[in-house]
C-alpha cells in the first residue's frame, strides 16, 4: 500500500514530457452518476487533504467564481458602468457611498470588499474632467492611505481582521500631496456659487460670471450647500488625522479645531438629506432605511465583486456595507473619540495615563481612534515622546532625585519595568477582548520582574551584592511600586470579565470575593505609598469612642483616588456577602452548570493570578471557609454595619472631588444607584424573611457594567 501510494506521488509532478489529458467526458459523465455525499479521489487524498480542500464552482466557497459583475475594472468601465459626466445629484450619491464603504471599512473589513468597490478609485487619473468628483475621491484615497498606515503602526489591530491589507489596490499615485490643493479649488468653485445664490439682487449678474452647478436654479443654493459640507468634511478630517500624527503631541490644538469643524459639517451634511431625498424620483417617507445615500438613490460607479480575484484563495467574507445614517453616525463618534485624545494633558503622571486609556475604552472606541491613542502616549519608546521610562518611573516612585543617576537608567530591572509600562500601555489601547487575553498573560512577566528585583534586594541585605545603600532603597520602592502596578493589572483583569461576559451568575460570589482580596492589596500599597498607615476607614472604628484632633482628620483626609478604591471594595463586600447568602441558603435564581464543579470553576477563573505573588493568591478551601457560614439568617448580624451605607457616605464626599470631571461624577452616580438599590434589596430580604416568605433574587448590571444589583420577584 505504501509502494502504490509512492507511485501516486511521484506521477504528479508535471515535466516538459507531461502529456495532458482532457478528462472532462469524464467528469460529465461522473457528475451525472454520483449521489449527493459521493466523492471521487485518487489513493493520496486523505483526511488531512480533505480538511484543507476548497469545494471549486461553488460561489459560496470559491472566491474565482461569480455569477455576476465584471472581470476586470477596463470592462466595467467600457460598458458604461462608471460614467463621468453625471448629474450632480449622481455625483452627491457617489460621494454618500463612499463614505458609507469607508465606515464599513473602519468596522474590520477588507478595502477590496469596500472604498475600492468604487470604480472610479481603481481609475482615479479618468476621473480629471470631473473636478468635483476628482477631488473627493483623491482627499478619500489619501486618507485611506493615512488611517491605514496609523493603524500598521500602532498594531492594535487584531489578526483576524483584514483591516490593513492593501491587496495591491492604488493606495497611493502621483500628485496625493497636493489632494488639498485640488480639494480647496473646487470649495472655492462652490462657495462663489453658493454666494452668487443668497445674493437675491445680483443674481443674475453673478449667474452670468460663474456656470451653474446644475440646471435648476431653484435647487442651487440646496445642491451648494450639501456639496459644500461633504468636501468640508473630508477637508477637517483630513487635517486632524494629519495634526495628530505630528511627534509629541505637537499638532493636537489644531486638531481640536479641525474636528469641531468636521462635526458642524456632519451635522450639515445630516441636514442636507431632507433636500436631497425630496428632489430624488425615487424618495418615499418611511423607506429606504438601510439606503447607503441621502437621496435614497443607488449609487452608481461602484461593483462589490469587482476585486474578488484579488482576495485569498478562501470562501468570500460576506459583507453588507453600512447604511448612511450609520455611517454619519460612525464618523460623529469617531471625531468625538479622537476630540478626548485631543483634550489629554501632555505632562500626566503613568497612573493618569493608565487610567486615561482605561477610561476612553468605556465610550467603547473603534480601532482608528484606538490607534491614534497608542501612537500619542507611546511614540520611540518614551511616554508621548519626550519622557523616558526611568525618569516617568522615578516621578512615580516620588524619587525625582534619581532622574539623572546613571546607574538607576541602566539598571537592568528599570529598563525591564519600562518595556511592561510601555507594552501595558500598548494593551490598554486594544479591544477588551485581547486586552483581557494580554493582561492575564503579562501577569506573569510583572511577577517575574518582582522575583528578580527581590533576589536583589535579597542579596544586597545580605551583603552579596555589590551596591550601595542608596541602591537598595529605591530597589524596595521600585519593588513596591510595581507590586501595586500588578494589583491594578490583577483588578483590571478581572473586571474585564463581567464586561465580556465570561462570568455566570454561580461565579458572582467567588469573582467578588477575590476582586475584593486584590482591591484591600491594592489599597494598602497605595496608602503605604500616601504615608496612611491605617486600615479602611469603616474597620477602624472603635465602640464607645470617638476620635478627635489631627488622628481624626487624618482618618479622613484620604485622597480621591483611594477614597473611590475604598467604596468598590465596600461593594464587593456587600455583594459577596449578598450572593454566599442566597446561594447558600438556595434562594438566588441559577441554572446550575453540569460540566464542572464549582471547584473546578474556581481554578479554571483564577489560574493566571495563582500563579503570580501579587496578590497573594487564594485557594477554594479560602473561599468556602469564608461565605460557608452565612446565610440569611445572620442578615441581621450583617444589617448592624451595612458595606453599601458605607459606600454611599463615601461617595458623597467623592461628588465634591471631582467637580469639573463629568465623566467621574456620572461613575459616582452609577455606584450610588448600585449601593442603594440593594441596600433596599437587603431590607427586602430581610423583612420577607421574618414573614416566612423568602422571594426569589436575580442580579443584573443595570446601573454599572462592574457591580451588579439585586432584582427581587415573588416566588
Amino acid at each position: 500500500m505504501a509502494e502504490q501510494e509512492a507511485n501516486c506521488l511521484t506521477a504528479f509532478p508535471a515535466g516538459e514530457q507531461t502529456v495532458w489529458a482532457d478528462v472532462s467526458p469524464f467528469l460529465g459523465t461522473v457528475c451525472r452518476e454520483l449521489e449527493v455525499g459521493e466523492l471521487i479521489h485518487g489513493e493520496n487524498f486523505n483526511l488531512f487533504e480533505a480538511m484543507s480542500a476548497l469545494e471549486i464552482m461553488d460561489p459560496k466557497m470559491d472566491s474565482g467564481m461569480t455569477s455576476c459583475g465584471y472581470n476586470s475594472v477596463e470592462e466595467a468601465i467600457g460598458s458604461g458602468a462608471a460614467p463621468i459626466k453625471l448629474h450632480l445629484l449622481q455625483t452627491i450619491d457617489v460621494m454618500d457611498h463612499l463614505l458609507a464603504c469607508e465606515a464599513t471599512w473602519h468596522k474590520g473589513h477588507s478595502l477590496a470588499q469596500t472604498v475600492f468597490t468604487c470604480l472610479y478609485l481603481l481609475n482615479l487619473e479618468r476621473t480629471s474632467p470631473n473636478s468635483l468628483l476628482h477631488a473627493y475621491c483623491k482627499v478619500t484615497r489619501v486618507t485611506c492611505n493615512l488611517i491605514r498606515s496609523f493603524v500598521s503602526q500602532s498594531r492594535t489591530h487584531e489578526e483576524e481582521d483584514f483591516f490593513t491589507m492593501a491587496f495591491g489596490l492604488p493606495l497611493k499615485g502621483e500628485g496625493d500631496d497636493k489632494c488639498l490643493s485640488i480639494l480647496n479649488a473646487v470649495d472655492e468653485t462652490v462657495a462663489r456659487q453658493l454666494r452668487a445664490c443668497k445674493n437675491s439682487v445680483t443674481r443674475k449678474k453673478i449667474a452670468d460670471d460663474y456656470e451653474s452647478l446644475q440646471p435648476d436654479p431653484d435647487l442651487e443654493e440646496g445642491y451648494c450647500k450639501a456639496v459644500l459640507s461633504r468636501l468640508r468634511f473630508r477637508k477637517s478630517f483630513y487635517h486632524a488625522l494629519t495634526y495628530m500624527g505630528k511627534p509629541q503631541g505637537r499638532g493636537l490644538e489644531m486638531a481640536h479645531k479641525h474636528i469641531v469643524s468636521g462635526l458642524s459639517e456632519l451635522a450639515r451634511i445630516r441636514e442636507s438629506s431632507d433636500f436631497l431625498s425630496s428632489i430624488s424620483s425615487r424618495a418615499c417617507k418611511g423607506e429606504f432605511d438601510d439606503r447607503t445615500t441621502a437621496s435614497g438613490q443607488e449609487a452608481v460607479g461602484f461593483d462589490a465583486s469587482i476585486n474578488s480575484r484579488l482576495l485569498s484563495p478562501t470562501p468570500p467574507r460576506s459583507i453588507n456595507i453600512l447604511s448612511w445614517k450609520m455611517a454619519i453616525d460612525y464618523f460623529e463618534k469617531l471625531l468625538q473619540d479622537l476630540d478626548r485624545i485631543c483634550l489629554l494633558p501632555l505632562n500626566p503622571t503613568i497612573e493618569e495615563a493608565l487610567q486615561f486609556a482605561v477610561d476612553f475604552q468605556k465610550s467603547q472606541p473603534d480601532l482608528v481612534s484606538r490607534s491614534q491613542l497608542q501612537l500619542l502616549i507611546v511614540q520611540d519608546g518614551k511616554l508621548f515622546g519626550r519622557d523616558l521610562l526611568s525618569d516617568v518611573i522615578c516621578r512615580a516612585m516620588k524619587m525625582p532625585h534619581l532622574a539623572n543617576n546613571r546607574d538607576f537608567q541602566r539598571n537592568d530591572s528599570v529598563i525591564q519595568l519600562g518595556r511592561l509600562i510601555l507594552n501595558l500601555l500598548r494593551i490598554l489601547c486594544t479591544n477588551i477582548a485581547y486586552q483581557h487575553r494580554k493582561l492575564g498573560k503579562s501577569l506573569q512577566e510583572w511577577d517575574a520582574l518582582l522575583h528578580q528585583v527581590e533576589m536583589t534586594c535579597n542579596n544586597q541585605q545580605n551583603g552579596t551584592s555589590s551596591g550601595s545603600g542608596g541602591e537598595g532603597l529605591w530597589m524596595r520602592q521600585m519593588k513596591s511600586w510595581a507590586e501595586e502596578q500588578t494589583c491594578w493589572i490583577a483588578c483590571r483583569f478581572l473586571m474585564l470579565g463581567f464586561e465580556l461576559e465570561l462570568y455566570s451568575p454561580s461565579e458572582y460570589c467567588m469573582i467578588y470575593w477575590y476582586v475584593e482580596h486584590v482591591l484591600m492589596t491594592l489599597f494598602h500599597y497605595k496608602a503605604h505609598k500616601e504615608g496612611i498607615t491605617l486600615l479602611l476607614s469603616s474597620s477602624a472604628k472603635k465602640k464607645g469612642k470617638k476620635k478627635r484632633g489631627k488622628e481624626a482628620e487624618k482618618e479622613i483626609r484620604l485622597s480621591p483616588d483611594i477614597l473611590l478604591l475604598q467604596c468598590c471594595i465596600h461593594l464587593s463586600k456587600g455583594l459577596t456577602w449578598m450572593l454566599a447568602a442566597l446561594s447558600n441558603d438556595h434562594k438566588f435564581v441559577n441554572c446550575p452548570t453540569i460540566f464542572n464543579t464549582e471547584q473546578e470553576r474556581f481554578v479554571q477563573t483564577f489560574e493566571l493570578l495563582q500563579k503570580s505573588q501579587v496578590p497573594e493568591p487564594l485557594s477554594y478551601f479560602q473561599f468556602k471557609q469564608s461565605t460557608s457560614y452565612i446565610n440569611l439568617a445572620s442578615l441581621p448580624t450583617q444589617m448592624q454595619f451595612d458595606y453599601f451605607e458605607a459606600a454611599q457616605k463615601d461617595l458623597k464626599k467623592l461628588r465634591h472631588c471631582f467637580p469639573k470631571d463629568s465623566e467621574r461624577l456620572h461613575e459616582i452616580q452609577q455606584l450610588e444607584h448600585v449601593a442603594e438599590k440593594n441596600r433596599i434589596a437587603l431590607n427586602v430580604i430581610h423583612f420577607a424573611g421574618q414573614a416566612g416568605c423568602f422571594p426569589r433574587v436575580s442580579f443584573e448590571f443595570s446601573h454599572h457594567p462592574l457591580f451588579a444589583v439585586a432584582v427581587i420577584k415573588r416566588s
